[in-house]
């Protein structure tokens, strides 16, 4: 008898979440709520969410953290690879093996910087961001140092976050308009 009233209250307490998952959802519906904004919704961008749209919500606050933040970072990841290239000096490893890093971390920086600065305006390939995954981690100074420099101009990724968004709404907006008269007694020519 327990199992089966055990059963009647988990069937309650399932319908109860399905009542109150729906009354959710109508909220949009009750006078005075505020009821979720037609159209397309802005991508959000990592650390800025979407007050990158209007600039608001703290945005250059937000701005100044993360410019500030991946300066830190890129600070910290020289440290690093200083520590490494003394690492090298102190295991003697050759003139020979020293150039041959410097000159890796130099061109895979380069190509992260630029994969990394042109992904701000153009959104990647996937497959091509695939293949070039070991690169950017072994150039991570310079998609560290892309970023740093983009967040000083703005949200790196806004401009085509907003590019996107500003299409989007194009099209919603020419899809949504509404038409005027009857189109069946439009005069033929």
């Amino acid at each position: 008898m327990s199992d089966t009233m055990k059963d009647q209250k988990d069937q309650k307490d399932q319908k109860d979440q399905k009542d109150q998952k729906s009354r959710k959802d109508r909220k949009g519906d009750e006078p005075g709520a505020t009821a979720t904004p037609k159209g397309p919704r802005p991508e959000e961008i990592r650390f800025f969410g979407t007050t990158w749209l209007n600039r608001d919500g703290n945005y250059p606050t937000r701005r100044a953290a993360v410019s500030a933040g991946s300066l830190a970072a890129v600070v910290a990841s020289c440290l690093v690879l200083r520590l490494a290239y003394e690492g090298l000096q102190i295991a003697a490893v050759g003139d020979f093996v020293m150039l041959m890093v410097v000159i890796m971390f130099t061109i895979c920086g380069a190509l992260a910087f630029t994969h990394t600065w042109g992904s701000f305006t153009k959104r990647p390939d996937p497959a091509r961001q695939s293949s070039l995954r070991g690169l950017l981690t072994i150039g991570f100074l310079g998609s560290l140092t892309a970023y740093f420099l983009r967040s000083l101009k703005e949200a790196p990724g806004e401009s085509l976050h907003r590019a996107e968004h500003e299409k989007a709404t194009e099209e919603y907006t020419r899809r949504t308009a509404k038409r005027t008269g009857n189109p069946a007694k439009r005069r033929r020519t």
